[in-house]
């Protein structure tokens, strides 16, 4: 998932793309493939999270393939720029506004969880017009959300590069997280604390980050991770609750059931709607 102020296009909206107006992209995250507790924003280019479930689910401890190259830190992000713009400016006028018709479709299709659809569209166009950041960022997610990690993150390292930004950082670690890749995972969250974004994002790569870390067998350090020095707010945001429920699910999974009842009851009251939060609620009860 993603939090609701990632991504360029979420900054202008990507749903502005097809209809003109500013909609958040929903994702449902599936705890059997420990897809990220996050959200995202208004845009086709991120994963909002209003009503996404946090995750903390295992993943096969393994080794993945050598890390990237980490040198190459993104800079001070660049300005975004509108996609159907760049695609007139790539491609030229007739095939450029055809390609942003497409590009459209695809923003339509991803929000409306129609995947396989999005990505037939997509994959030319990152194909045709592979330096523009909204494209690629698009593509990765909707790749993310298939389980397509490995090409979902290749297309996000490429948004990364082309737009300097790090609003794609937790998505873009828990693709390395679903591949083993542990060390791009904790690189990518250095890489974050380094340019100390809003407080939603560094959330949802804590949760990622946690998520890693559980993988490999370190409950303890996964819980250290998301409750060490972190009070429960008296007006939580939705960062707040999916911090919460992550972190009473690395609970339960620890072998300390009051603690993550006490967790997850507080989630509860303020949203019973997230995830299966009421279920989690009654099964410790």
């Amino acid at each position: 998932m993603a939090p609701q102020e990632w991504g360029r296009i979420a900054r202008k909206g990507a749903s502005s793309l097809a209809d003109g107006g500013q909609r958040p992209f929903d994702r449902e995250p599936r705890p059997s493939d420990g897809a990220p507790a996050a959200s995202a924003a208004d845009s086709a280019a991120t994963v909002a999270m209003a009503d996404a479930k946090p995750v903390t689910a295992d993943r096969p401890n393994r080794a993945g393939p050598p890390a990237r190259d980490r040198s190459r830190l993104p800079g001070q992000p660049r300005p975004a720029r509108d996609p159907r713009v760049e695609l007139v400016r790539a491609l030229g006028e007739a095939q450029g506004r055809r390609a942003a018709g497409r590009f459209d479709d695809a923003a339509r299709a991803f929000r409306a969880e129609r995947f396989e659809e999005a990505r037939r569209t997509l994959a030319p166009l990152a194909r045709d017009a592979s330096d523009i950041a909204d494209i690629r960022e698009l593509y990765g997610l909707n790749l993310y959300r298939m389980g397509r990690f490995k090409a979902a993150a290749r297309e996000l390292e490429a948004f990364r590069e082309l737009s300097g930004s790090v609003e794609q950082h937790p998505v873009l670690a828990d693709c390395h997280r679903a591949m083993g890749r542990w060390a791009d995972v904790e690189a990518l969250w250095q890489e974050l604390g380094s340019v100390s974004p809003s407080a939603e994002l560094v959330t949802e790569g804590r949760i990622v980050l946690a998520g890693a870390t559980a993988d490999r067998g370190d409950l303890a350090g996964a819980i250290r991770t998301l409750g060490d020095g972190w009070k429960l707010p008296s007006k939580p945001r939705p960062h707040h609750l999916r911090r919460a429920y992550a972190l009473a699910d690395l609970y339960e999974r620890a072998g300390r059931p009051p603690r993550a009842r006490q967790l997850f009851a507080w989630v509860e009251s303020h949203a019973p709607d997230l995830a299966d939060v009421t279920d989690r609620v009654r099964a410790l009860s």
